[in-house]
């Protein structure tokens, strides 16, 4: 009796006319890697980084030119906060849209197209994407901007390009996004649309399986004396709200490194600097954009199935405070040395930094319910923003500081800034343990 009973309790209700259980069935059915919807997220995901990406070389330029703003303080608040704003006002929008009306219409998803066991893969795509849109955002910028000033033997100063000299590389991104737009037609739906009538025929054995419980497949809950969907009350889920406090906390210092990398590259020896040229500082980032490819499509999933996203992201952190103390040593070096050692610096610390933020996104995408997942990302997304528009500010403020105190007594120049972003660094790791950091168990 035992043995016929026991395929029951494992059996899986789906129900007709519902888009996520038609994706979940494909997910079963098919055992290997999706290539197909993978390659859609992807493109999807580099599509949203190429627009940001590709103002950095001209948007302070381009801001000057249009007399937004005269002082220098508003212009590079513009250029580094204006982005970020925009996201923390309108991304818990989105989410909320994505779980009432799918995620195709917000193109919102990127683990929910595969099988369990490929689920690290997936959430590798997004930081994988955004790093390849990093190496070719800037490129596209830099490279097409004031096309009439760098190729007037192509452009006359009579074109049109000469007068809207930044429209070209828009123009460039704007012809690749409606190709990505086309391509999102073959993208499936993954939200479960279900109506109470369908959850109430459904028998108490089958309700019992863990197609209705609220785990990390995202399968939805219910009441159990209505019958009807149960959304949980996102600020009150703990295990998520403090995977989002600490992806804040990672965020902050990741973004206010990468202002200061820059500005301590480019700087001068006497001020602690590597006196590097804005080509070289690409060039290191594009090696470090190629490293990533690299480290997130072969080396991360093996390394998140072995030791798993809270163990992978504390590793990285702690990896992370030695190599961010040897960074101001770095200037007394020269030469193809300097240059070999800072290139992979860098590409450590950036590998370290999708880690944690590949292992908090799977942290997050596994404590809500399926159907709650673009608004708990519009949350997580919101907070970030917020943190990543202060970073700018502040790490620029912070290393204008530290040149004046270039010869204290404790931490002197640049060994103050590193010091600082070591702290923020040091508290994230702190805030990743419990009690505080709590992953939600699997059902």
């Amino acid at each position: 009796m035992a043995g016929n009973n026991e395929p029951l309790l494992k059996k899986k209700v789906y129900f007709d006319n519902c888009p996520g259980c038609k994706q979940d069935r494909k997910n079963e059915a098919s055992l290997g890697i999706p290539y197909n919807e993978f390659f859609y997220v992807w493109i999807v995901t580099l599509c949203t980084a190429l627009p940001i990406s590709s103002l950095f070389p001209f948007l302070y330029f381009m801001i000057k030119d249009l007399h937004v703003a005269k002082e220098k303080k508003i212009l590079g608040f513009m250029q580094g906060a204006s982005f970020m704003v925009g996201r923390a006002l309108t991304s818990l929008l989105w989410g909320m849209v994505a779980d009432r009306y799918g995620r195709k219409p917000v193109i919102a998803y990127s683990i929910e197209v595969c099988r369990e066991e490929y689920q690290a893969l997936g959430a590798t795509l997004v930081s994988t994407a955004w790093g390849i849109g990093l190496i070719v955002g800037p490129a596209i910028g830099g490279y097409f901007a004031q096309p009439a000033e760098k190729y007037p033997e192509i452009f006359s100063q009579d074109s049109f390009f000469a007068r809207f000299p930044y429209f070209l590389p828009c123009l460039c991104i704007s012809v690749f996004a409606v190709g990505v737009l086309i391509a999102t037609v073959w993208l499936p739906e993954t939200l479960h649309k279900h109506n109470s009538d369908q959850v109430k025929g459904v028998s108490i054995e089958d309700l019992e399986t863990t197609q209705y419980k609220p785990d990390f497949k995202g399968h939805i809950g219910v009441h159990e004396e209505s019958g009807l969907p149960r959304k949980e009350n996102l600020f009150k889920n703990w295990p998520l709200m403090s995977s989002i406090i600490v992806y804040c906390i990672f965020s902050l210092h990741d973004m206010a490194y990468s202002e200061i990398f820059s500005l301590w590259a480019v700087s001068g020896k006497r001020y602690g600097g590597l006196s590097f040229s804005t080509k070289d500082v690409g060039e290191i980032l594009a090696i470090s954009g190629l490293g990533l490819l690299v480290f997130q499509t072969l080396l991360y999933p093996p390394l998140e199935k072995l030791v798993g996203p809270i163990n992978s992201l504390r590793l990285a952190a702690i990896l992370s405070i030695p190599l961010l103390a040897a960074y101001p040593f770095m200037a007394k070096m020269s030469g193809l040395p300097l240059m070999l050692i800072v290139n992979l610096a860098s590409l450590l610390k950036n590998t370290f930094s999708v880690t944690i933020f590949t292992g908090l996104f799977i942290l997050q995408n596994i404590a809500v319910a399926q159907d709650q997942r673009g608004a708990a990302n519009g949350i997580a997304v919101t907070a970030m923003s917020i943190f990543k528009a202060i970073a700018p500010a502040a790490g620029g403020a912070i290393f204008s500081w530290a040149q004046k105190r270039q010869h204290a007594s404790f931490l002197p120049g640049d060994q103050m800034v590193f010091f600082i972003l070591n702290v923020v660094e040091f508290i994230g790791l702190l805030l990743s343990f419990k009690p505080f950091l709590v992953q939600r168990c699997n059902n």
